[in-house]
């Protein structure tokens, strides 16, 4: 627009001077000032046209800025607009964010593959490996209190027990890992069975509510759902002093999966996590249900409890 003024007045003054125009002439005068109207009626109706043609470029840059890029795509609504060259750069945009966010869940998925499959590795390895080691020094220990002295009777003792804890704890440990259930009996299973441990280790009561079918969840969506009970469980034992926690657990044929979990403990603020800081958990969870192309929501307030609700379309 300043260059155009610029050209505007040098052109104006250049004709006035090669035409030799003279300002002491009244009809003179008033030609040179109904030009002079002209430029700047020339250079308002500019300014609109250039207004009008930028200020949707403005809008998309504004929504631009305003994406979260966690949820990019879900974010990022494309203007309207009656501007030909806006539109098809924010459509052109979205179809970027989209392929971007297709590669990463891809890439994602393979991660989180290439995990459980170390995790499964590494549980089969100590449950076979470590553990029946474990077993081979309980035994000789067995045989050796039949023929130690009396005197040191208390000490095999004593280290039989430090072997039975240690292998009990290996097992915890190699649960955590991979529970064999999901591979062998299915999510229904493994959840049924990490919620009846819970509740005998904390005294906390948990419950799970599920219906649909199951087997029409792919495994790594399954997997997904596992881990997010996993950490609801563990958060509530450290940080919620609740007594009780409910899981729900719905299959929709033609919408997906829903998994709720709620809680009565003590609550906290969301949107600084359970601890005061950025929730790391929480932030795990979220990003293991993108990865599947899920959501995870989070709702709590002190004093109110804690409400985590889990949502994977179909």
């Amino acid at each position: 627009m300043a260059v155009n003024v610029l050209l505007v007045v040098a052109v104006l003054f250049a004709a006035s001077a090669a035409a030799g125009l003279n300002l002491g002439v009244t009809d003179e005068r008033l030609r040179f000032g109904a030009i002079v109207v002209s430029a700047l009626l020339l250079l308002f109706v500019n300014l609109i046209i250039l207004r009008r043609r930028f200020s949707p470029l403005e809008t998309l840059i504004a929504r631009l800025e305003e994406i979260d890029p966690a949820q990019p795509t879900t974010q990022f609504v494309v203007p309207t607009t009656n501007v030909e060259e806006v539109e098809r750069l924010a459509i052109t945009f979205r179809r970027l964010l989209k392929r971007i966010e297709d590669e990463r869940r891809r890439s994602g998925r393979l991660v989180l593959r290439a995990q459980e499959e170390e995790r499964r590795r590494l549980a089969r390895d100590l449950h076979d490996e470590v553990n029946q080691a474990l077993t081979a020094i309980l035994l000789r220990l067995q045989a050796l209190s039949e023929s130690a002295p009396p005197e040191l009777a208390g000490e095999i003792t004593e280290l039989k027990t430090l072997v039975n804890q240690a292998m009990t704890e290996l097992l915890r440990l190699a649960r955590q890992l991979r529970p064999a259930s999901l591979d062998d009996m299915g999510l229904i299973a493994a959840l049924e069975s990490q919620i009846t441990r819970f509740s005998q280790q904390t005294g906390i009561q948990a419950v799970l509510h599920h219906e649909g079918a199951p087997d029409s969840i792919s495994e790594d969506q399954q997997t997904v759902i596992y881990r997010v009970v996993q950490e609801a469980l563990s958060n509530t034992a450290q940080h919620s002093d609740a007594t009780f926690v409910d899981f729900e657990l719905r299959v929709f044929p033609s919408h997906g999966v829903e998994l709720r979990v709620r809680d009565n403990g003590k609550g906290f603020d969301a949107a600084r996590g359970a601890d005061g800081g950025p929730g790391i958990g929480l932030s795990g969870m979220a990003e293991r249900a993108r990865l599947v192309g899920g959501e995870l929501t989070v709702t709590s307030s002190p004093g109110s409890g804690t409400r985590v609700r889990l949502y994977i379309p179909q």
